[in-house]
């Protein structure tokens, strides 16, 4: 089997100051710890059983044909493993793995070299693929359907187009917001599977598996806690899990128990609900100068002190989901869930409460 080359700098589609425990965007340095708990073969990937039993039909079917299988697309929000996914067709087919960004192919040329080193059978990832640009991006359309690119060699009225066989191949395309890909790329995809968040249930069985890799001593109650505060979300999970490792073993006896692991995230500014400090300094922002709003996101950035890409990209996902903030055309309006977790009454005209999140197993 091919080993996979080495993931380039994917350029993730946020700023800096996202970063943080709950960040669904990986750490700087956190990639070669994700790349240790990484599922090798679609029998240890957790969760997600509708994508992982529609992919291995297709690669089933691949197989048996001795053809390369359609080209995937994955989408979903960042941290549930899209780029484990793709490590696993490549694995599954016994084939190479080359793997760059959609923010790296600034130019038609960038693609053309790296398609023409394709050997036959080969997987492409393309992370955030809506990033990439428009040039790339048509040269792409005609290497997906026939297997061959244009290049135009010299300028202006000279100018002359060699076309070139590209290997058949598989393109695996990722991205976190698949409405902001264009309909011709997302048309020539055969295959287009969405990423879920994650049930309490599946989470505590990525934390155990996680746990027999690291070495952790994680109790059945401790896989509990940390779940729930993950956020639906693997990396987070295990990111937590490796912060609470580190608290069990220098301030108690390396056993991670449900109180170990409140205590560790209790440090860690994450709380029962999963949420951290900038989580609740934009509610109590929300409803202690604006009155639970409507605001604007800028308006609230600022009164937070952090960008506003960071509240809106990093922030206001989950507080949507766990029912303490509406977005309105408005502005941002904090629910009767927020004010309540902020111990205050809800005044009448707040926005109702929703349903308990990731507890469905």
């Amino acid at each position: 089997m091919h080993e996979p080359s080495q993931p380039a700098d994917l350029h993730p589609d946020h700023t800096d100051a996202a970063i943080g425990p709950l960040s669904p965007h990986p750490e700087p340095g956190e990639r070669d710890d994700e790349a240790t708990l990484r599922p090798r073969r679609l029998t240890e990937f957790v969760g997600q059983s509708r994508v992982r039993e529609q992919l291995e039909l297709v690669l089933e079917g691949a197989r048996r044909r001795g053809s390369p299988p359609d080209h995937v697309l994955l989408s979903g929000p960042p941290g549930l493993g899209k780029t484990s996914l793709a490590m696993i067709i490549a694995a599954e087919l016994g084939s190479a793995l080359r793997v760059t960004s959609g923010p790296a192919l600034e130019r038609a040329g960038d693609l053309a070299a790296m398609l023409s080193n394709l050997a036959e059978g080969d997987v492409l990832f393309i992370d955030e693929i809506h990033r990439i640009a428009r040039p790339a991006e048509e040269m792409l359309y005609l290497a997906m359907e026939d297997f061959r690119v244009d290049v135009v060699v010299g300028k202006g009225p000279g100018a002359t187009s060699i076309p070139l066989e590209v290997a058949p191949f598989t393109l695996v395309g990722a991205t976190t917001r698949s409405g902001a890909l264009t309909g011709p790329l997302r048309d020539r995809f055969g295959f287009t599977a969405h990423m879920e968040f994650y049930s309490s249930g599946d989470l505590e069985r990525v934390l155990r598996r996680s746990a027999t890799i690291l070495g952790v001593d994680l109790r059945p109650d401790g896989a509990v806690e940390v779940a729930r505060r993950s956020r639906g979300t693997p990396r987070i999970a295990n990111r937590l899990l490796r912060r609470v490792r580190d608290y069990a073993e220098v301030r108690a006896d390396g056993a991670v128990t449900r109180d170990i692991a409140r205590a560790a995230l209790a440090v860690y500014d994450v709380d029962e609900l999963g949420l951290d400090r900038l989580d609740r300094a934009v509610l109590g922002a929300l409803v202690r100068t604006f009155g639970g709003g409507p605001v604007g996101v800028s308006t609230l950035a600022v009164a937070v002190g952090e960008e506003p890409a960071t509240v809106e990209e990093v922030c206001e996902p989950y507080l949507v989901r766990a029912g303490m903030l509406a977005r309105t055309p408005r502005g941002r309006v904090a629910t009767a869930a927020a004010w309540r977790h902020l111990g205050m009454e809800p005044p009448a005209q707040a926005p109702g409460d929703a349903p308990t999140l990731f507890d469905g197993e």
